[in-house]
């Protein structure tokens, strides 16, 4: 039964939960983590573990969409990003970390309205996309071995979804912080999901959503995936817009079991895109009902992610409404806006990307081996697999109202 309130005369509101307010609770035998199976199957592809990287130029650079594939997990190429607009990237990225940096420090100056590094964001990505760049750094990731898998808009799905393919992607995203099964645009042709995606030979996970009607409608376009949040952005700022993800998660979870039925058995698969900043949001996301998460921040505590610790959405480059800003996600890399020895040797205590995924682990607040503590809570409450663990015992916490 939903929780209906009335918040004025005459108009009501569904309450809704995000993860913070669920607690898992064993209820069922308990096992040894060496025998749960964390890895997770979609289309022809599996993966050692159920975690994705957000489609940001913070933390993707070929060698990182390189690395997660080697941990066992899927990084995400954002092909409307930097990769297609800056030959030197690395020169491109850092110009982003320095404004930040002297941002935080209060060496850009007083502020006024705006971002200095929000500015410099959107300035590198008024570069036009020089396709035959992009398409060479896909290919790149694809020599490697690495499974390949390409972030685009609703609204340029049309133009880059056949260059994306065409270099070497396996996977499609078609991705913006809210979209919805077609997309309109006055004066110009509508994107029909249903068509669009029917005529692509790869397979395509399309997102975000937020409610039960959305996420069944995305499912009857073919998608073979969907995601269910808009990542870290700002749109309950700047919009209003908020997607508490317990229950969106839970909802699309509720559309997929109805599809299943409505399709005599397609799967859909569900990818959760929020705040996982530590392992315990990302356990939660699963047992609401997701088969795989998108990581962003807790990814760009490693120190291969290209931006060295600090992380941006996808949505933070906007040219006119950005959702989003350049933030530091380790917070001791930031203590002056120089290269001092002292700050290069705390960028030297980041941890690998081995060890956000997989530990060791020295911090208690799971802030590392987030598939460690996917395996830890799976075992405590008696399953072996990611499916089944949807299944575990859900309580709200009491101080949530």
């Amino acid at each position: 039964m939903r929780d209906i309130v009335e918040i004025g005369i005459g108009r009501e509101a569904r309450r809704s939960y995000e993860l913070a307010d669920i607690q898992i609770i064993p209820s069922r035998r308990t096992r040894s983590s060496k025998d749960i199976d964390t890895s997770w199957h979609i289309d022809a592809y599996t993966f050692d573990n159920p975690f994705l990287s957000h489609p940001t130029d913070a933390l993707a650079s070929p060698e990182f969409i390189v690395e997660m594939g080697r941990q066992g997990g899927l990084g995400v190429i954002n092909a409307e990003g930097l990769w297609g607009r800056h030959t030197d990237l690395d020169a491109a990225i850092a110009k982003i970390v320095e404004a930040c940096r002297m941002e935080l420090t209060g060496m850009s100056g007083p502020l006024g309205f705006g971002s200095p590094s929000t500015r410099v964001l959107q300035e590198l990505h008024s570069a036009p996309i020089d396709e035959d760049l992009l398409s060479a750094r896909i290919a790149e990731v694809r020599a490697s071995g690495a499974t390949v898998a390409v972030r685009v808009t609703p609204q340029h799905a049309r133009e880059l979804a056949p260059v994306v393919i065409k270099a070497g992607a396996e996977l499609l995203f078609i991705q913006g912080t809210m979209i919805s099964a077609e997309h309109v645009a006055t004066g110009g042709e509508p994107l029909n999901l249903k068509e669009f995606i029917g005529s692509l030979d790869v397979p395509v996970i399309a997102g975000g959503v937020a409610d039960y009607t959305t996420a069944l409608h995305l499912m009857r376009t073919g998608a073979a995936g969907i995601i269910v949040g808009g990542g870290t952005n700002t749109n309950d700022l700047a919009l209003g817009i908020g997607c508490p993800m317990a229950t969106a998660i839970a909802d699309a979870a509720a559309a997929r079991r109805d599809y299943l039925d409505e399709t005599g058995g397609r799967y859909v698969h569900i990818i959760a895109d929020g705040e996982f900043d530590s392992s315990g949001y990302a356990v939660t996301a699963i047992a609401c009902g997701a088969d795989g998460v998108m990581l962003g921040r807790a990814l760009a505590r490693a120190r291969e992610a290209a931006a060295g610790g600090y992380f941006w959405p996808h949505t933070a480059a906007h040219p006119r409404f950005p959702r989003g800003a350049v933030e530091p996600s380790w917070a001791d890399i930031v203590k002056s806006a120089d290269s001092s020895d002292d700050n290069l040797d705390q960028m030297a205590r980041q941890p690998s990307l081995e060890t956000v995924l997989h530990g060791p682990s020295t911090d208690p607040n799971g802030l590392l081996n987030y598939v460690g503590g996917l395996r830890r809570a799976m075992a405590k409450c008696g399953y072996t697999d990611l499916k089944s663990f949807q299944k575990v015992q859900l309580s709200v916490r009491s101080t949530v109202f």
